[in-house]
Order: C-alpha cells, then structure tokens, then sequence
C-alpha cells in the first residue's frame, strides 16, 4: 500500500514539475514604448491623470508648495525633483502624495522623456 501511494506521489510530482522559458512565464509588456516620447502625448497625460489635482496652476499655489505641473516650462524646470518625487528617494516628498507609487511604464516614460532632452514636443 506504501509502495503504492510513493509511485503516485512521485508520479504527480514528477508530471506536475516541467519547465518554460522565462518569457511564457513572465511576459514582457509591450504596451510601454520607451523609444520616442513625446511631451504632448506621453507626457502630459501622466501628469493630468496623476498630479494636476494639487500641481495645476490652479491649484499649486494652494496645495503643492508652489510646483505647477501643468505646462511645459514649469515640468522641464523641475525634472530632477519629478523624478526624484515619482521613485519616492530618498530627501523628495514620494509623490503622487497619499498614493501608490507610479507603475514602472509610467516612471520609465517621463524619465524617457528627461533623457531624450526634455524636448516641447
């Protein structure tokens, strides 16, 4: 009955245990493009959706220390405190404020965007 029982088990063991290339697993995300961001279209919409609630010049004077967000002057004035703010480090304020943290297309595009030149396009 023993002998019986460990050949089953071995047997579930032994079928249930394969192996797949780390890309069927774990599928890349095609979806974030990286290679030419845009202020316009990649950008922007980051931020409205994200950090105009308290960095619109609206609003900023009230609730952000002052920081607006909402054109293209003011964000490529502030890229190292944006950056900074997004991957909440150390001696920034993580930002959005009470929130999770950005996912990492989204960080990976405005930092894209900061190292392609910060362009107004």
């Amino acid at each position: 009955m023993i002998k019986i029982f460990v050949s089953i088990a071995l047997f579930l063991l032994a079928t249930g245990c394969y192996w797949e290339d780390i890309e069927t697993v774990f599928p890349k995300d095609e979806s974030c493009d990286t290679l030419d961001v845009s202020f316009a279209l990649d950008v922007v919409p980051i931020l409205e959706n994200n950090c105009f609630t308290c960095h619109s010049n609206a609003n900023a004077p009230n609730f952000a220390s002052g920081l607006r967000l909402e054109d293209y002057e003011d964000v490529s004035i502030a890229t190292a405190q944006i950056v900074g703010a997004i991957n909440h480090s150390n001696g920034f304020m993580p930002m959005p404020q009470g929130q999770e943290k950005l996912d990492s297309c989204q960080i990976g595009t405005i930092e894209a965007w900061i190292n392609q030149g910060s362009l107004n396009n």
